[in-house]
C-alpha cells in the first residue's frame, strides 16, 4: 500500500481505493488521576487507549465522492489502517466535500472490540 492511498469498504463489498489522500491519526490514552493531598505528585492509573480517530483528506472527483457517499449511507464500513497495516470496523463521524475544488474530509473512528480496547 502506498503512503498516499486509503482503502474503505462497505460490509461484504469490494475495497474502494482513495488515491492521493492524507491520513491523520489521533489516539489518546485513558487515565485515572488521583491527586494526593498533603504529598507531592499524583497517582496515575493507565486505563488503556481510546479508539483511534482518522481524518482522511485530499481531492477527488464528484463521481468518486458519490461512491464514498454510498458507503457512508450504507452503514458501518471497514477501513484499512495504513499505519498498523490492519483492517477494522469503523464509524463515520463526519463527511464533507466541496464540489468547486474537489476537496474532501472524512473523519472515521475505530470500532474496537472490548478485548482490543482493554489491552
Amino acid at each position: 500500500m502506498e503512503a498516499n492511498e486509503c482503502f474503505i469498504a462497505s460490509v461484504g463489498k469490494d475495497w474502494h481505493k482513495i488515491s492521493n489522500c492524507n491520513v491523520h491519526m489521533n489516539v489518546k490514552r485513558r487515565l485515572q488521576r488521583t491527586v494526593i493531598r498533603g504529598q507531592e505528585g499524583d497517582d496515575l492509573l493507565d486505563e488503556g487507549s481510546e479508539s483511534a480517530e482518522y481524518t482522511i483528506s485530499g481531492n477527488m472527483s464528484l463521481n468518486e465522492y458519490k461512491e464514498i457517499l454510498v458507503i457512508f449511507r450504507s452503514g458501518q464500513p471497514w477501513f484499512h489502517d495504513p499505519f498498523e497495516e490492519r483492517q477494522m470496523k469503523a464509524l463515520f463521524l463526519s463527511i464533507s466535500y466541496d464540489s468547486a475544488t474537489g476537496a474532501f474530509e472524512f473523519v472515521l473512528m475505530e470500532d474496537a472490540e472490548q478485548d482490543e480496547i482493554m489491552s
